[in-house]
C-alpha cells in the first residue's frame, strides 16, 4: 500500500493552514490595538455599532440576491448535467425533466422578489433626521440584513436540494418511467423550502424603513 498525499489531504491541509493564518492575523491585530492604547476599539460590539444601517440593509439585499442565484445555478448545474447525460441513452426524459430546471429557476425568482421588496424600505435621510432616529434605523437595518440573509440561505439550500432530487429523478426516469411522478412529489416538497424563508423575510422586513424621516 502506497502512502502519499492525495487531493483530499492537500485540501484538508490547505483549510487547516488558512484557519491558522486567519487566527494569527486576528491575534496580531488585537495585540496592535492593545499596545497602541486602543484596545477598547477591538470589540465586536463597537464594530457593529460603527457600521451604517444603510450598509446592513444593502448587504442583506445583496445576500438575498446572490445566495438565491447561487442556489439556483448550483441546482441547475446538478440536475442539468444528469438530464443531458441520461438523455443520451433515453432521449424521452429530456422534455419532462425540464421541470426540475424550472424549479431551480424559481429559487432565483424568490431572491429577486425579496430584494425588490426590501429595497423599497431604503430611502435618503437628512443629517438631523438620521441622528435623531439612529437607534430605529440601526434596528431596521439589522432586520433588513437578516431578512435578506435568511432568504438567501434558505434558497441556497432549496436550490441544492431541488438539484440533487431532480438529478435522481432524471436518472431514475431513464431506467424506469414509472418512477418519475413519485420522485417529482419529493421535488415539489423540496422546492417549498425556499418559500419558508421568503414568508419569514417578508414578515421580518415589513415596514422596517431606513431613512425617509
Amino acid at each position: 500500500m502506497a502512502y502519499g498525499y492525495g487531493k483530499s489531504s492537500s485540501y484538508a491541509y490547505g483549510c487547516y493552514y488558512t484557519y491558522v493564518v486567519v487566527i494569527l492575523l486576528f491575534i496580531a491585530i488585537g495585540l496592535y490595538y492593545m499596545f497602541t492604547g486602543r484596545g477598547a476599539e477591538y470589540d465586536v460590539g463597537w464594530v457593529l455599532e460603527a457600521i451604517s444601517p444603510y450598509t446592513w440593509a444593502c448587504t442583506g439585499i445583496a445576500c438575498a440576491m446572490f445566495l438565491s442565484v447561487l442556489g439556483a445555478a448550483w441546482g441547475m448545474f446538478i440536475t442539468g448535467s444528469s438530464i443531458v447525460g441520461g438523455g443520451v441513452k433515453a432521449p424521452r426524459i429530456k422534455t419532462k425533466n425540464l421541470v426540475s430546471v424550472i424549479f431551480c429557476e424559481a429559487v432565483a425568482i424568490y431572491g429577486i422578489i425579496i430584494a425588490i421588496i426590501l429595497v423599497q424600505n431604503i430611502d435618503t435621510s437628512t443629517e438631523e433626521g438620521f441622528t435623531e432616529n439612529y437607534a430605529k434605523y440601526v434596528y431596521n437595518g439589522y432586520c433588513l440584513f437578516f431578512a435578506g440573509l435568511l432568504t438567501g440561505l434558505c434558497n441556497l439550500c432549496c436550490g441544492i436540494c431541488v438539484g440533487i432530487v431532480g438529478s435522481g429523478a432524471a436518472l431514475a426516469d431513464a431506467q424506469n418511467a414509472d418512477l418519475f411522478v413519485r420522485i417529482l412529489i419529493i421535488e415539489i416538497f423540496g422546492s417549498a423550502i425556499g418559500l419558508f424563508g421568503v414568508i419569514i423575510a417578508v414578515l421580518l422586513g415589513n415596514n422596517k424603513k431606513v431613512g425617509g424621516d
